[in-house]
């Protein structure tokens, strides 16, 4: 900012969007505004992060003057406050401001040894401190506002809304960051030297290749200062490239200059490890965050948002979470959802627990058997059927949520034990004078996607596919908020409301198949929100009453998903003739096709047997009836034949052979030698990090080889001229096409006699 601003900042106005906020001092934000005129502007306002105490009060008073004279303390006062958002009504609590926010967690942790654990019970503890500024001043990432300095504070007037759909968001100005090594081995070394380092800004490219390592770095400095990006992209930024960089600017002495950031702070060199952590079954793996200050950095390998619904759905969730644009592009989906509720608690008054203590209701043998069920299914009934028409539920789970009130605070509620409003079959209470935490969560992302879906409809092309990544992404949020409810940790989560959410699914299921039934549809298959309607002749008008029937029944809209050409409901793998629930492939009536539990869905299925596979379907797609698939059968496994002939001429590119499997464990983990282990292992061999987690990428090379560790080889560690196991990836072939043409009496041995048969003679040749 210029001398002149500095001068007379009391004066001074901004419009334009909120960019980027962080903590720059004790008790001071630093806010990064993009105003309308383009300039970056830089805002600074004072901010006291508060945390709270609850307890006897006589306790609460004693703790006070213990606190008085703490220099972490900048002051203290009683207030009323939402303490146990099981309750409904406030109670006095200590509201303590602290001088400086790094200091809380330590001086949190020292209140509880004062008074123990029961005594005290601590709030807004562990908020992170830039969405605590988002929720204390009501503003949000990328909202357009003006912005007020008065020389002590920012006074923000919005001319934005959280709930807008048809919002604009300012002209980014954006960098792709390419580093090259020169690499001494097959592992990639902070002590490998740069080669080259490339950015793209739109159409123009900057090579920076001449010159030392330390004439490459400072280019690099300038180049960014001089383009000055909002947002810096890169392929592994947070894993290898930004540690890379920093630890060659360490080691030629100009880590001090190593700037990227808007601010000048240098980038850090530390590496770091990264976080592992379990979720919905699996393992996952993070790694460390490398912020830039004044922009955004997007690692485009450590982002899940930013790669399924692009940059317009990581906005859209950055907006309407309050979570920044760099932390919403790294975070879980679940702790994304976590900020929108801690900001419903917040501006209602309602403490934040930092330790979560709410504990499940107890049960009876019988109640648990009763409670502790999923979702409602009906097993599929297995071979080909025409005539079919797919309906879902649109958010079955966060509609019920939303329109019967579910709640931790509201379930099993104390002040409306005679409510009439009953979960099934287990006759719980839920709460008819208060409106739960989640369903006032809930209600802005569920009218924002329907708005985005009824938008679509009339939209260009363009148009259109925006509204689709930010719906897309508001889905995200949506399914990780049932989840959540029964989390053990989620702080306004309780697993008595998890298991009544449940219970209400599980009886809509139910009575819409009855409905149907009345209606003379057949359920040939049902899963949790999903139904598919089997009835000859059916007219799309009966399909759309019957939905709007059932709509208006429950509270949640039935959609019609579409209408079969034909589907194939597919049996489990292992035990012959058994329905699996969620294992089936289709094509509708306008020849788009559908596929679920097969291999060409599977994640670690190798490109060139999920191509096959994919292949075989667009040959079957083209019938329209049985007699008419059954012909089609024979040009299916004509696919199947010329694939078997590259695999066995070799013909198939080594990329499209590997396999990706995400590691459960760490390597030395694992008892027995599947081929993940075994990649896994290599690479720790080659001096590679390799946490649980995380995934590998090998090339089966010799599936039975007597040495184990020769059986596979990891992607980094493969040689130029290296073979496949042309048998085993034959085998899975074959496999593919039995998933497909097995429930019509197309066994393996049977494809491999009928189709293979000549392939087998040229590799005895």
């Amino acid at each position: 900012m210029s001398d002149w601003r500095n001068n007379f900042v009391k004066l001074e106005t901004v419009r334009g969007w909120l960019f980027d906020v962080y903590p720059s001092a004790p008790n001071e934000m630093t806010a990064w505004i993009i105003a309308e005129n383009g300039e970056r502007v830089k805002l600074v306002d004072k901010f006291t992060h508060r945390i709270y105490a609850s307890g006897k009060f006589s306790g609460l008073t004693s703790l006070a003057e213990k606190i008085r004279d703490s220099s972490s303390v900048a002051g203290w006062r009683f207030v009323e406050k939402y303490a146990d958002f099981m309750e409904a009504s406030q109670r006095k609590v200590l509201e303590i401001d602290m001088s400086d926010y790094c200091r809380t967690s330590f001086f949190a942790r020292k209140i509880l040894r004062l008074g123990g654990c029961e005594k005290f019970r601590l709030y807004n503890v562990d908020v992170p401190i830039s969405q605590a500024y988002f929720y204390e001043k009501d503003v949000f990432p990328l909202s357009r506002i003006l912005v007020v300095d008065s020389g002590k504070s920012l006074c923000y007037d919005g001319r934005d809304s959280v709930e807008s759909v048809d919002y604009e968001v300012p002209r980014f100005r954006s960098m792709w960051l390419n580093v090259d090594i020169k690499k001494e081995n097959a592992l990639q070394r902070l002590t490998d030297k740069i080669d080259r380092i490339s950015l793209e800004f739109g159409n123009k490219t900057v090579v920076i290749d001449a010159g030392s390592e330390t004439d490459k770095i400072l280019e690099l400095v300038e180049a960014v200062k001089e383009e000055d990006p909002d947002l810096i992209f890169t392929r592994g930024g947070d894993s290898f490239v930004f540690p890379h960089l920093a630890y060659r600017a360490f080691v030629n002495g100009v880590l001090n200059r190593f700037v990227l950031s808007r601010e000048d702070v240098p980038l850090k060199a530390k590496k770091g490890r990264g976080r592992t952590f379990f979720s919905y079954g699996r393992v996952y793996h993070k790694a460390p965050m490398r912020r830039l200050y004044g922009r955004v950095h997007i690692d485009v390998d450590n982002t899940f948002i930013y790669t399924a619904c692009g940059l317009e759905g990581l906005i859209e969730v950055s907006r309407t979470c309050r979570v920044p644009l760099h932390k919403a592009a790294r975070a879980s989906i679940g702790s994304i959802m976590s900020s929108l509720q801690l900001y419903t608690a917040w501006r209602n008054d309602i403490l934040i627990p930092w330790k979560k203590r709410e504990p499940e209701s107890f049960k009876s043998a019988w109640e648990l058997l009763v409670a502790d069920r999923g979702g409602f299914v009906f097993e599929p009934k297995l071979g080909f059927h025409t005539d079919v028409v797919e309906v879902d539920f649109t958010s079955m789970f966060p509609m019920l949520m939303l329109k019967r009130n579910i709640s931790a605070e509201t379930v099993l509620c104390k002040c409306c034990p005679n409510s009439k409003l009953r979960v099934p079959e287990l006759g719980y209470n839920i709460c008819e004078k208060r409106r739960g935490i989640v369903p006032k969560t809930l209600d802005l992302l569920l009218k924002k996607r329907l708005r985005y879906k009824g938008l679509m409809r009339e939209a260009d092309k363009t148009q259109r596919r925006v509204y689709n990544m930010r719906q897309a992404a508001l889905k995200w949020i949506l399914v990780t908020c049932f989840g959540y409810l029964g989390y053990r940790n989620a702080r306004f989560g309780k697993v008595d409301a998890h298991i009544a959410v449940c219970a209400f699914a599980r009886d809509a299921l139910l009575k819409t198949a009855r409905m149907a039934e009345q209606h003379g549809f057949e359920v040939i298959h049902g899963i949790v929100d999903s139904l598919w309607l089997k009835k000859a002749g059916v007219s799309p008008k009966e399909v759309v009453e019957f939905c709007r029937e059932v709509s208006s029944t429950f509270s949640v809209p039935l959609n019609v998903e579409g209408k079969y050409r034909w589907i194939v409901f597919l049996p489990s793998k292992v035990l012959e003739g058994v329905p699996v629930l969620n294992r089936y492939y289709g094509v509708f009536e306008n020849g788009k096709t559908k596929m679920r539990g097969i291999e060409a869905r599977r994640g670690d299925t190798p490109h060139f047997i999920r191509e096959a596979q994919v292949e075989m379907i667009k040959k079957l797609a083209k019938s329209n009836n049985f007699e008419d698939f059954l012909a089609k059968i024979p040009s299916a496994l004509n696919v199947l034949r010329e694939y078997a002939a590259r695999l066995v001429s070799n013909q198939v590119t080594i990329q499209d052979l590997l396999i990706s499997k995400r590691l459960s464990k760490r390597p030395s983990d694992y008892s027995h030698d599947v081929f993940q282990a075994i990649a896994a292992k290599q690479l720790e061999k080659a001096g590679f990090e390799v946490s649980a987690g995380q995934t590998v990428r090998y090339l089966i090379v010799d599936s039975r080889n007597r040495t184990v560790y020769n059986r596979v080889s990891a992607a980094e560690l493969l040689k130029p001229k290296i073979r496949y196991d042309v048998e085993k990836y034959l085998n899975m072939l074959i496999s593919a096409g039995e998933t497909l043409l097995g429930v019509f009496g197309y066994s393996k041995s049977a494809i491999r006699g009928e189709v293979l048969y000549h392939q087998k003679q040229v590799m005895l040749e």
